[in-house]
């Protein structure tokens, strides 16, 4: 009978305990992913327009299905008649509990508006280019008017829509293309100014410093990792905000550029540490022989050392991007938040990590807002995915140069 001992007992435990451990984070992972794609998803089997609410047009219009944004058009009247929806040529007339206010007197809805509900089936019946907008406890059962069927909401134009107006009335607009488009401009231009900063202090630490400079610095920098992003926000109002706004003569400072500032900072300890362990795995053999063909110390780090580092200066860089795509609270204070596409650094842009920070508190849990902010978060989910699968496919492809 084959015996055990006491140190393999306790191997197997330790062995044990770690499956265990990678067991339970991962179940931990993908039940977290199940719970945003279903709360995210729901949005999508949901009409824009707020539930127990009702949008009636006279019968003998033509028009029997609106989408969210047409309706977003006739309420902010910038379309007036139905032939530019496809209907007859009648001037649209928006009738809401207001303007009943205003075209009866409180004798004829009564006091306690008693005979709103006859008065809007009414109204209703005889103007032909009406359309009504009201909670469905005002109408009757025998109401005249014909109920608009509204469309669900669309992956499509949820992904393609510029307007993000989640508490628009009587239809929500849950376009994120401004979000997408902000998200991705701030975080391009975070590594457009960390990448040559970062791996310009990777190349001093890792080839030109020596030990003892070394060993103070890298330190220093990793700390900078652990400062709250809220610190990083304040200083980013404080400082580079007004210099912005001084420099560029602009109304406001919050803008993309020192979203794009702020996050490059705080890339930075990302990009150096992964670029610096990186550029030191280069082997000695390789420098000495390059040194040994008469390359100089510079010709070698840009010959050989880089292009052998350069799988783990570009998963560093991959990072780097992921850090930014995915801040929230320096972000939201200094960009403006303002949700339009960005056509220039000095304009004021909106993030999807900040539009959920700024919005989840105020939406209602179950409502069409709240299952927005979550399908919000299956597209940054989604990008980073992306960035984290490019990282392990440049590891995997880059091959180490040969001499």
């Amino acid at each position: 009978m084959q015996k055990y001992s006491f140190r393999y007992f306790k191997e197997k435990i330790a062995e044990s305990i770690l499956l265990l451990s990678s067991l339970f984070t991962s179940i931990a992972v993908i039940f977290i992913i199940i719970f945003l794609f279903k709360e995210g998803y729901g949005l999508f089997n949901e009409k824009p327009i707020e539930k127990g609410y009702n949008l009636s047009i006279h019968p003998s219009n033509k028009l029997n299905n609106l989408t969210a944004k047409q309706i977003k058009l006739i309420f902010d009247r910038n379309v007036t008649n139905w032939k530019d929806l496809g209907g007859d040529d009648r001037k649209i007339n928006l009738l809401t509990i207001e303007k009943m206010t205003d075209i009866y007197t409180k004798k004829e809805l009564g006091e306690g508006f008693e005979y709103l509900s006859l008065k809007i089936n009414e109204y209703v019946i005889k103007d032909s280019g009406v359309v009504a907008f009201f909670a469905e406890q005002f109408l009757d059962a025998n109401f005249k008017g014909k109920k608009v069927l509204i469309d669900d909401n669309k992956i499509k134009d949820f992904i393609t829509d510029k307007e993000w107006y989640p508490t628009a009335s009587p239809a929500a607009q849950f376009g994120t293309l401004s979000l997408i488009m902000g998200t991705l401009w701030v975080s391009l231009g975070a590594i457009l100014f960390a990448l040559p900063f970062g791996l310009s202090a990777a190349i001093f630490l890792a080839e030109v410093s020596n030990p003892k400079l070394r060993n103070i610095l890298k330190p220093l920098i990793e700390l900078l990792a652990g400062i709250p992003s809220v610190v990083y926000g304040f200083f980013g109002l404080v400082v580079i905000v007004p210099f912005i706004q001084q420099l560029f003569n602009l109304p406001v400072g919050e803008t993309a550029l020192a979203g794009s500032l702020v996050l490059g900072i705080m890339a930075l300890p990302t990009i150096i540490t992964i670029s610096e362990d990186a550029l030191r795995t280069t082997p000695q053999s390789l420098k000495e022989a390059s040194l040994a063909l008469g390359a100089t110390r510079w010709q070698t780090i840009l010959k050989v050392t880089i292009p052998y580092s350069i799988s783990g200066i570009t998963a560093a860089v991959m990072l780097g991007m992921g850090r930014a795509i995915g801040e929230t609270m320096a972000v939201l204070m200094v960009t403006g938040n303002a949700a339009v596409i960005p056509t220039s650094f000095l304009q004021p842009i909106r993030t999807i990590p900040a539009t959920i920070a700024a919005e989840l508190g105020e939406a209602p849990a179950g409502g069409i807002h709240f299952k927005a902010l979550f399908a919000l978060g299956i597209i940054l989910f989604l990008i980073t995915l992306i960035i984290n699968l490019t990282v392990e496919f440049i590891k995997i492809s880059k091959k180490s140069p040969r001499l």
